[in-house]
């Protein structure tokens, strides 16, 4: 442990000071030269968050939000009032009830703690800085330079290191290390102007290594390496680097770690006065990134040029992946200048508040160009975020009527920050505090299109000031503006320059000039709407030679034939031209577009669409080809294809026109068939140990995906459950229902190995109630059986118990013993969970003979299993001792590995039961093997809890070390648990004895 800081100039006049502070690294506080005990970790965490914001108030009930993010107990406020009450008997032990606190004070609602700035060492690594920064902007590098190693000097790692993971996430701490990394890379700037390098190399060694993919302080590093004489190591660092972004990231470095290893290459990074090399020429005194240095290393070009920054993870973090999922950007945008300034204000500073945009379209008319106007800002400014830039498109309007759930799209997001599917939290509360975390101190731009209400936007919303939110809508979305204080901006359609300049870039200037009468009649014709216009334009650019006279003179034709499709406002009247466009098809691409309104909105395959066709993929590209021409459909990634929504209502309302009913349904069938029959491929490949649910056969014409390797399987369901989970909702509210249950059932174990209890009960109660409409017993079945375990699951065990009631009553009826018996199981783990044991082991006999009448040996290991833990539960240790020797061999014998771990770890709490310790251990080494081999981390930290309980009898510390793992383990999964486990270590100084097994409900 380390002593009292060392007296220096920066700290030598808090040496007298009564009370002195440390957060820049571990949190500490002394007392004249008397370390104190800051107590447990919430008390330490409510310090640390007074001590960032010292000298300010800091309301309760952020206070509370920081303590316990959005789950706060009841008594979180007496909890608080507890703290602070030992915190100022600790930090003014003389205090009286008859005397009012000066340190710790009460103020505005919250607490305010007093300190002076020399008793800080962030107070005082702030007044550095500034000092440092001032002599910077007065051309003092030398004097700055200085100012800056002191400051750099107080840090020894992340600011109040060692909180708890729900506390250290909140974004004040974020805020103080990004300031950290900040002034790092001024003081490299500062350090190579004045040509006083070696002090600084240490200093920004240590930033760059608290940050590896940092471009920006990546680069200092290597020109401070060479200014020190050490261009060899400068270009070695630059090689590792520029592997771990292609390795971690798979991307190239940006131009400021390219323009850096030129400098080196080139030999224009001036040498240190007193550089490692013994070179004491003149110094540059010129700034390390400026334009002057820039053509002094030449032009940088070539493939992946742009910023390309790593993630801003604060100094300690695990960098994450850099996320650039922002569509294509509009190469013929055209005006919007008042918007965009206005955008442009809205960048965050440090310290500043988040900030969203809401566009909304005048009157919430679409095709205004909220997505386009969003996009062509966030490409103009992705260097102010470069640690990856966040894209949804919330569907709020979609044709079909199916928003994007907010954990959907959070889930989505965590997916494109590096979180395996298994890690995410399966509630929204517990997913949106790990989106959050993982945002934390980033400066990353969100991009939420086409939202529908301000409660699906505001899960979606970071909680760090480093990040931008941009949320397009028809709608104002005026709770977010009153309760989240968002910016609204109101698009209008084009003005007449405007979108007389649109034209001129996408037909050319020459011929828009030559009739600028007929492009003002488009334009008119159009409502000036930009989607209006793009889709005119693609028309006009496949016949360079017709005159605009004649576009316009059909546009003006159409308005009366066409009236059908209005929307009843002339200045967004799209239908006109939608379908003049369509009439201009050919008939095989017309009959398509007709069709594709039952696409996933979310982006379809070729293979898709040509089952949704009735044609061959070969067939099918052509079309599809014709149609991306026309601006009827987009191609925004190879092989993905999508349409504006406008598009697909207009092409429903076609369709619903002009084909007759049997040819929808067909139509229908085949696309539901190549998702369905694509799934269960993939989830045989993926689970091998389940029985595939049949089939009936493929409706002829549909194509259906082949997977032969587990990955690819993975990867084909992670990209199309947006689609997978639409089967479900669409057949059963509009199609037969036969399509719907059939995939819930094969997505049973996707779903559940990902952890989206709630997800997965809404579909499959939306299932269910295709199932019965339709009345497929089988798939009633199966829906009350998951629907069953499900709410046990969740604790809600009067409707889980009616679930299995009628599951095992459908089951036993049709004679269909293996899920007859897997129904029996689920209402024995019930019954125990209501305690009632003995009715549990009866539960599990009956699914035993059912298993041992099929000589179904997995089965038989599994209940030998579950009937031992049920005897723990009981306290028939002995028996239960047997049972698990029973279930492993059988398990062994059956070449069944997890069924074989869960039985060594009941081993392992049934020895402990008895007294024998060694004996226990080595059932939980045994049950962690098993576990780590089969990439189960909710089962390793199951077991690791039970190791802790077994240690706990003879090596507390160690015990402490098992249920930290545990706790690790738990906080990414977003488990439920998670919270017991940090409550058992945090209320009590020695490590507690439980008189029972600690169960998790993964």
């Amino acid at each position: 442990m380390q002593g009292e800081p060392e007296v220096s100039p920066e700290n030598e006049s808090t040496a007298d000071a009564a009370l002195r502070f440390s957060v820049l690294g571990p949190l500490r506080a002394w007392r004249h030269a008397t370390e104190l005990s800051l107590g447990p970790p919430k008390q330490r965490s409510l310090l640390a968050l007074l001590l960032v914001q010292a000298d300010r108030p800091v309301r309760l009930h952020r206070i509370v939000d920081a303590l316990w993010d959005e789950d706060p107990p009841e008594h979180a406020v007496n909890v608080v009032h507890r703290h602070i009450g030992a915190l100022r008997r600790l930090l003014e032990p003389e205090l009286t009830r008859r005397t009012e606190a000066r340190v710790l004070v009460s103020e505005a609602g919250g607490y305010r703690l007093n300190t002076e700035d020399e008793a800080l060492d962030l107070l005082r690594f702030r007044r550095l800085r500034d000092a440092a920064r001032a002599a910077s902007a007065a051309g003092r590098p030398a004097e700055a330079t200085g100012l800056y190693v002191r400051a750099l000097s107080l840090w020894l790692g992340r600011t109040a290191e060692g909180l708890p993971r729900t506390a250290h996430s909140h974004t004040v701490f974020a805020g103080v290390d990004a300031e950290y990394l900040h002034a790092a890379r001024d003081a490299a700037d500062a350090a190579l102007a004045a040509g006083d390098t070696s002090r600084m190399l240490p200093l920004v060694r240590q930033a760059a290594e608290s940050d590896p993919l940092n471009e920006c302080l990546q680069a200092r590093l290597i020109l401070v390496l060479a200014a020190e004489g050490m261009a060899a190591q400068a270009l070695d660092h630059y090689q590792v680097v520029r592997s771990r972004l292609t390795s971690e990231l798979g991307v190239d470095p940006g131009p400021e770690l390219r323009e850096a290893q030129i400098r080196v290459l080139r030999g224009t990074v001036a040498p240190a006065r007193t550089s490692r090399s013994g070179d004491t020429r003149a110094a540059d005194t010129r700034a390390a990134f400026s334009p002057e240095a820039s053509r002094g290393a030449g032009p940088v070009a070539g493939p992946g040029a742009g910023p390309q920054a790593g993630p801003g993870a604060g100094p300690g973090t695990t960098p994450g992946v850099r996320p650039a999922q922002l569509p294509a950007d509009l190469h013929a945008f055209t005006g919007r200048r008042a918007e965009l300034d206005w955008m442009r204000d809205l960048l965050p500073t440090d310290g500043g508040t988040p900030a969203a945009v809401v566009i909304s379209a005048i009157g919430g008319a679409p095709g205004v160009g909220k997505t386009t106007l969003a996009l062509h800002w966030a490409h103009r400014n992705t260097h102010h975020f470069p640690d990856g830039q966040l894209y949804v498109n919330l569907r709020g309007y979609d044709p079909a009527g199916v928003a994007l759930t907010p954990s959907t799209a959070i889930c989505y997001f965590l997916e494109a920050l590096g979180v395996p599917a298994e890690d995410i939290p399966p509630s929204l509360d517990g997913q949106s505090a790990l989106y959050r975390s993982m945002l934390a101190g980033r400066r990353v731009l969100v991009v939420l299109d086409n939202a529908r209400s301000a409660e699906q936007v505001r899960p979606l919303l970071p909680g760090t000031p480093t990040c931008v939110t941009v949320i397009t809508s028809r709608e104002q979305l005026h709770g977010l503006v009153a309760s989240n204080g968002a910016r609204s901006l109101r698009l209008d359609i084009l003005t007449v320059t405007e979108s007389i300049e649109f034209m001129a870039k996408r037909l050319g200037a020459a011929r828009v000039a030559a009739d600028r009468q007929a492009a003002l009649g488009i334009a008119e014709q159009c409502g000036r709407l930009p989607l209006a216009l793009a889709i005119v334009c693609a028309r006009a650019e496949d016949h360079p030679s017709a005159p605009l006279a004649d576009i316009a003179a059909e546009l003006a034709e159409s308005r009366d034939d066409l009236g059908v499709f209005a929307v009843g406002d002339p200045a967004t009247d799209t239908r006109s031209v939608f379908s003049w466009s369509y009439r201009t098809l050919t008939p095989e691409a017309a009959g398509l577009f007709r069709l594709l309104w039952m696409c996933p909105p979310h982006g379809v395959s070729v293979q898709a669409v040509a089952s949704l066709a009735g044609l061959t993929t070969a067939q099918t590209r052509p079309v599809l080809s014709e149609l991306t021409r026309a601006s009827l459909w987009t191609e925004p990634a190879p092989g993905l294809y999508g349409s504006h929504e406008l598009l697909r209502t207009f092409s429903q309302e076609l369709s619903l026109a002009e084909d007759p009913s049997e040819a929808r349904e067909d139509a229908r069938r085949r696309l539901f068939d190549h998702y369905l029959h694509s799934a269960r491929g993939a989830a045989t490949q993926l689970y091998t140990h389940r029985e595939p649910l049949p089939l009936p056969d493929a409706a002829p014409g549909t194509q259906v995906l082949s997977f032969t390797d587990t990955d690819r399987a993975a990867k084909w369901l992670v990209r199309e459950m947006p689609a997978l989970e639409a089967v479900i909702t669409r057949d059963s509210g509009h199609g037969t229902g036969a399509h719907a249950w059939r995939m819930a059932a094969t997505l049973e174990l996707v779903l559940d190995r990902r952890g989206r209890r709630e997800e997965q009960i809404e579909l499959h109660t939306t299932a269910l109630a295709g199932a019965q409409r339709l009345g497929e017993t089988l798939g009633e079945a199966h829906m009350h059986r998951v629907l069953g375990f499900a709410h046990v699951r969740t604790n809600d065990h009067a409707r889980g118990a009616a679930h299995l009631e009628r599951a095992l009553e459908l089951f036993t009826d049709m004679g269909d013993v293996p899920f007859t018996a897997l129904t029996h199981r689920y209402l024995a783990f019930l019954a125990n969970v209501r305690q009632d044991h003995r009715e549990a082991l009866a539960q599990y006999k009956i699914a035993c003979s059912l298993y041992t009448s099929t000589r179904a040996y997995v089965g038989i290991a599994s209940v030998t299993n579950e009937v031992a833990w049920t005897r723990l539960l009981l306290h028939e240790y002995e028996e239960a001792l047997g049972d698990c020797r029973r279930a492993v061999r059988i398990a062994h014998r059956s070449g069944n590995r997890n069924i074989e771990a869960a039985a060594w770890d009941t081993m392992g709490v049934a020895h402990h039961r008895l007294g024998q310790q060694d004996e226990a251990l080595e059932a939980f080494d045994h049950a962690l093997t098993h576990y780590r081999a089969l990439n189960d981390a909710s089962l390793v930290a199951d077991t690791l809890v039970h190791r802790g309980e077994a240690l706990a009898v003879t090596s507390p510390q160690e015990a402490r070390r098992a249920w930290n793992e545990a706790l690790a383990i738990l906080d990414v999964l977003g488990h439920a648990e998670a919270d017991r486990l940090r409550e058992l270590l945090e209320e009590h100084d020695e490590v507690p004895s439980r008189s029972g097994p600690v169960t998790i409900n993964i």
